[in-house]
């Protein structure tokens, strides 16, 4: 399972928010490169950025502090936050993205999201798949997590799957920076759900082309309320192909060692 440490952004600075609300604001540091040169230096090798000054204005904004740490640092990095349009695709890979996260625009414009998984491949667009819990499972959230919809989380996540898509970051709102621990039976439940779509499409679906599209196996990884060591073995047996870690570690809930000994010893 792939170790995954989160820095999000507002005006260029490093920071924390609680259940996505903007008037949580922490700042943990005035500069991301410092935060990310720690992470390397650390032996993690992938970095979880998210603009959310983007997510609010609907576009990309803080692509220069994306620059700036694809540009100092050998993390593989994946970016989210107020991809809405083409061109933020383009700023976000030309500013060294590795791989974007795509949420709000899953849900209210999938023809673009769609065409940006044909263009780019399953290997490069992640889908996000935000929730607030309820009693299916919970219903995805959008525009910085603002809003609900009325789209159940693994009906949205299987629809996808079966359009190609193979990486999903899936955080529960509700334990988003609360450090109470994640949403494991969700997580195991949406990767049950996602193996039973599967085989059923394989022994329905006449089209091939289609058929071919669908991963035999969904690369799910979790976030939101991640607060012990402990919980990342318990993701890695549930099937989780990646954590994403914020406050944990910015808390020091989550050592810097514990993470390095945990990637050496996986």
């Amino acid at each position: 399972m792939r170790i995954i440490p989160a820095i999000d952004i507002i005006d260029g600075k490093c920071v924390r928010l609680t259940k996505g609300d903007y008037n949580t604001k922490k700042i943990y540091n005035e500069n991301p490169l410092e935060v990310a040169k720690e992470f390397e230096a650390a032996g993690i090798e992938y970095l979880h950025v998210v603009d959310l000054d983007g997510a609010k204005a609907s576009e990309i904004i803080n692509y220069k502090v994306l620059e700036q740490i694809a540009s100092k640092t050998n993390l593989k990095i994946d970016f989210g936050g107020g991809l809405k349009s083409d061109k933020d695709l383009e700023i976000a890979f030309n500013s060294g993205a590795n791989q974007i996260t795509g949420g709000s625009i899953a849900v209210k414009n999938p023809m673009i999201f769609n065409s940006w998984i044909e263009k780019y491949g399953s290997e490069k667009i992640i889908l996000g798949a935000d929730f607030y819990p309820d009693n299916s499972g919970g219903k995805i959230a959008t525009n910085g997590w603002q809003e609900e919809s009325s789209l159940e989380l693994i009906p949205f996540i299987s629809g996808y799957q079966q359009k190609g898509i193979q990486y999903v970051i899936c955080t529960d709102i509700s334990k988003d920076g609360m450090l109470q621990g994640p949403s494991f039976e969700v997580y195991k439940q949406i990767l049950k759900e996602s193996k039973m779509s599967v085989r059923a499409q394989s022994r329905t679906n006449k089209d091939l082309s289609t058929a071919f599209k669908v991963t035999e196996k969904l690369k799910l990884i979790a976030s939101g309320g991640i607060s012990t060591f402990d919980e990342l073995p318990k993701l890695a047996e549930n099937g989780c192909e990646g954590v994403i870690i914020g406050k944990a570690i910015y808390e020091n809930k989550i050592r810097l060692k514990q993470l390095t000994n945990f990637i050496l010893n996986k």
